[in-house]
């Protein structure tokens, strides 16, 4: 018994240790990226670097773990494979690098947390997901989707005084106009920030209702992921063809943009795909949904501390809906999952009776046969 017990906390304490160091690879992720666009990495370019890296990495070990599952393809699947690119990766990359370029890497996270929410709200209005607001689990689901889309609005429509410090100096009446300027250059950029961003999570989550029913044609979830990678990087050099042609972007030239450039597909979309892989099937989908706040708590101390960003009242009053939003939709899914398996072991039970009673009729009569 007590080896047993221990081997157990020791699973556990194996899945709480990968959780937190995924979600310290997805902070260092918005970090690093944000590294990026200060030190003029293009916009365009550091998304193609970066998917060209991944499916280096992908490409063969999906062809060749998957070579005897891969089923074979079609004109369909490519178009389906296509659109999930256009999607998931050309429109949810190209969403997140403006959002973080205009925004800052604390609210690209916090905002992150709503994708579960929008998810939902897609999935039910195309019919993947049932709602029975009669049932306390579709009531909080339908409530925790309105606080968490209720946060990403907070968050930007009103960005609020900074929490940790205020200007000190009041301005001079000479740059008093300037001042004026500035700070309504900096609120547009930042609303268009978080715009971005939105479109970002709208992206993401309409990329991951789409991926289930292709999913079911093609199980080769690794090949499907190099070939959506694959289109989306075809995507981007299309893209790049007409808004980057200055061929000094395109070129490396310090040790901070290799480092940049390499995280982003190595740690990003290497590391980070099979650690959380191995977390989904030792802890379920819903247990690693449940550390996504974690990320954005790390997140705001690594770009406070390494970029020097400010925390403001309006940002951390949407991220705390956001979160109590999310942790709503996870309790009313786990709720109705076990819902869901309590009636199927009830129809089970009943069809199992059914079937006894109907043999010891049977039996009964053929005994009472002469």
């Amino acid at each position: 018994m007590g080896k047993e017990s221990s081997v157990v906390v020791s699973e556990k304490m194996k899945l709480l240790l990968a959780l937190l160091i995924l979600q310290l690879c997805f902070a260092g992720f918005h970090i690093v990226s944000r590294v990026a666009l200060n030190i003029g990495v293009s916009k365009v370019v550091y998304p193609i670097y970066r998917n060209i890296i991944a499916l280096i990495l992908l490409g063969p070990f999906a062809y060749f773990v998957e070579k005897k599952e891969r089923p074979p393809l079609t004109f369909s699947l490519l178009v389906q494979f296509f659109l999930l690119a256009l999607i998931g990766i050309t429109a949810n990359q190209g969403f997140y690098i403006l959002g973080l370029f205009y925004a800052s890497p604390t609210f690209a996270s916090a905002m992150q947390n709503s994708v579960p929410a929008i998810t939902f709200i897609m999935a039910s209005t195309l019919g993947i997901e049932k709602v029975n607001i009669a049932r306390r689990d579709g009531l909080a689901k339908v409530l925790g989707t309105l606080a968490s889309v209720g946060g990403a609005t907070i968050i930007t429509l009103y960005k609020g005084p900074p929490l940790l410090h205020q200007q000190s100096n009041p301005p001079s009446s000479s740059s008093s106009g300037q001042d004026l300027v500035l700070s309504a250059t900096k609120s547009q950029n930042w609303t268009w920030g978080c715009i971005c961003l939105l479109g970002h999570c709208l992206s993401w989550a309409g990329w991951m209702v789409l991926q289930a029913p292709v999913v079911k044609k093609y199980p080769a979830k690794l090949s499907l992921t190099s070939f959506t990678c694959f289109f989306g990087l075809i995507q981007f050099l299309i893209i790049a063809a007409f808004a980057e042609r200055d061929l000094k972007n395109w070129k490396i030239q310090s040790g901070e943009e290799v480092f940049t450039i390499l995280y982003a597909g190595i740690v990003s979309s290497g590391i980070v795909i099979s650690l959380q892989t191995w977390c989904i099937q030792k802890g379920g989908p819903v247990f690693v949904a449940i550390f996504q706040p974690v990320q954005t708590v790390l997140v705001a101390v690594m770009a406070f501390v390494i970029l020097g960003d400010q925390l403001y009242t309006g940002g951390m009053i949407g991220a705390a809906l956001i979160v109590v939003g999310l942790y709503m939709v996870l309790w009313g899914k786990t709720e109705e999952m076990k819902q869901e398996k309590q009636d199927d072991n009830n129809q089970t039970l009943t069809k199992h009776l059914l079937d006894s009673n109907g043999e010891s009729k049977e039996s009964s009569v053929r005994t009472d046969i002469p």
